[in-house]
């Protein structure tokens, strides 16, 4: 099951609310709250194209630039110890952390597909 709506490089979460009987979501990875909601399928993926044509032409208006839901930079928390662990592999092979760290990632995800 896939619980996720694309379009225009935006990501859209989809749940199902049982008290209200609609389906309803966000777009996902931007700082504003834009909502949605549907009460079928069909519904629920239009609303979001509208909702991310809204926030588009919202941020035309206001002059903002509109952020995109990802934007391939990830800040994440991890041990000191891990830090130093990967910081002395990164070195060993001769690249810097952040391309070790992206190698794993990408290494991580293509196991997992």
């Amino acid at each position: 099951m896939n619980n996720l709506l694309h379009y225009k490089g935006f990501v859209g979460s989809v749940a199902f609310s049982e008290k209200d009987g609609v389906f309803c979501g966000k777009i996902e990875g931007i700082k504003h709250l834009v909502n949605f909601e549907g009460e079928n399928a069909k519904g629920l993926k239009k609303a979001f194209q509208d909702a991310v044509d809204e926030y588009l032409a919202y941020c035309a208006t206001e002059n903002i630039a509109p952020q995109k839901s990802y934007s391939g930079s990830l800040n994440i928390r991890i041990s000191p110890e891990i830090h130093r662990r990967i910081a002395v592999l990164a070195r060993q092979n001769g690249i810097f952390l952040n391309a070790f760290i992206k190698q794993a990632l990408e290494q991580q995800v293509h196991l997992t597909k």
